[in-house]
């Protein structure tokens, strides 16, 4: 991976810091309901306050295209923040002109100021100079630290990075040391965990795979489509049938790169997609024509296991089946605790994330204990998808 300057490279003292943030958080009621993604630049925050800093903490909220939507203001996101904190955090009514001047004039060294809804300008999804510009007077220099964002050529991800001295925050430091330590340079054998509901959302990311990892493990609906290309009647089993071909070019590739494609062997069969349906285990041979496929089974789970504890390294996007609802959480539960065992062991080097993957760890109890569990969705799966992050280019230059 190309260097990229950090924090330890930067000197803040006095200086106006411009720090880009992922504080899009989930709301009820006009209060923050997990704090997570807060927990995850506080050390940037803070540090740059110990080391004398004015922060001014930038970042978007919903999908407000450009207007004021009230009810996407970030003003709860500061209050939540300055909680989090235990110090007061200041809020500007927006995040530029008059009213990010004098909230940013009245910042005394460590100070810390949150500036509205980047969004409710409709400059900073197009990447307008003049709101770039607008941006990058308040400040002395910028500080990158949301990865989930990265993915967006946005005024604020790139524009700021063009116009001031940048250096990436102590999370985005986190993410890219830990993608590279995953995919670019990674400790084989390797091995992806790919789960999920459809293949036609995940060809690019397969695609990339299958040139970098030594075995793709593959769960979830997506699995069906690759069994039913092989031959196997899948039932009423949640199935790209019109993918059959294409299903059977990746095998073909993985074969071609010396990559092996792991598909279960075992699942748990229901005919109705509820709750603690009626179900049963079986062979991958033996899926009824009104069964569904809502689950790997435990044959599948052994071996995948077994492969792991030769593996050095793992990433994961994607559940093994229907997680939600039991007991269709089995495979995803124990193949989650069996990593996240040889991790703590020292054995393995795991990196998950994207969309539902980060909900099943946690529903699996061993988000925790996984190397590094990224919360960037869209960001993260185009990594994985080998594209480069305009983002995370702008650090580079």
């Amino acid at each position: 991976m190309p260097a990229f300057r950090t924090l330890d490279d930067a000197d803040v003292a006095g200086k106006r810091v411009l720090v880009r943030v992922d504080l899009n958080l989930p709301m009820q009621d006009g209060k923050v309901t997990d704090t997570t993604r807060i927990d995850r630049v506080l050390p940037t925050i803070e540090e740059l306050s110990a080391r004398g800093a004015r922060v001014v903490l930038l970042a978007h909220f919903g999908r407000p295209k450009g207007r004021r939507v009230p009810e996407m203001s970030l003003r709860p996101v500061a209050r939540a923040l300055s909680d989090i904190l235990g110090r007061p955090v200041t809020f500007a009514d927006d995040c530029i002109g008059e009213a990010a001047e004098q909230a940013i004039a009245g910042l005394k060294n460590g100070d810390i100021a949150l500036l509205e809804n980047l969004r409710f300008h409709p400059g900073e999804e197009k990447n307008d100079p003049a709101f770039a510009d607008a941006l990058a007077a308040l400040g002395d220099i910028f500080v990158s630290d949301a990865f989930s964002c990265a993915h967006r050529a946005h005024a604020s991800t790139v524009g700021l990075a063009e116009r001031l001295p940048t250096y990436a925050g102590r999370c985005m430091e986190a993410e890219l040391s830990a993608l590279n330590a995953a995919l670019e340079n990674p400790a084989h054998p390797v091995a992806a965990v790919v789960g999920g509901a459809k293949v036609s959302t995940k060809l690019d990311l397969l695609g990339n795979l299958l040139e970098k990892v030594d075995y793709l493990m593959i769960g979830g609906g997506m699995a069906n489509t690759f069994l039913a290309a092989k031959g196997f009647d899948v039932g009423k089993s949640l199935c790209e049938h019109d993918l059959a071909a294409t299903a059977r070019e990746i095998m073909d590739r993985a074969d071609g790169s010396g990559c092996r494609i792991l598909l279960p062997v075992d699942a748990l069969l229901a005919k109705e997609f509820a709750a603690n349906a009626p179900h049963r285990v079986a062979a991958i041979e033996d899926v009824g024509g009104d069964e569904m496929i809502l689950d790997a089974g435990p044959e599948t789970v052994k071996a995948l296991t077994a492969v792991l504890r030769e593996c050095r390294t793992l990433v994961w996007n994607g559940p093994m089946g229907a997680f939600e609802i039991p007991p269709f959480d089995t495979a995803t539960v124990a193949l989650a605790r069996a990593a996240a065992e040889l991790t703590k062991a020292g054995r393995l080097l795991s990196v998950a994330g994207g969309g539902d993957t980060v909900a099943a760890l946690n529903h699996a109890g061993v988000a925790g204990d996984f190397t590094y569990v990224s919360t960037a969705g869209g960001a993260f799966l185009e990594w994985l998808e080998g594209k480069t992050l305009p983002g995370v280019a702008a650090l580079m230059q």
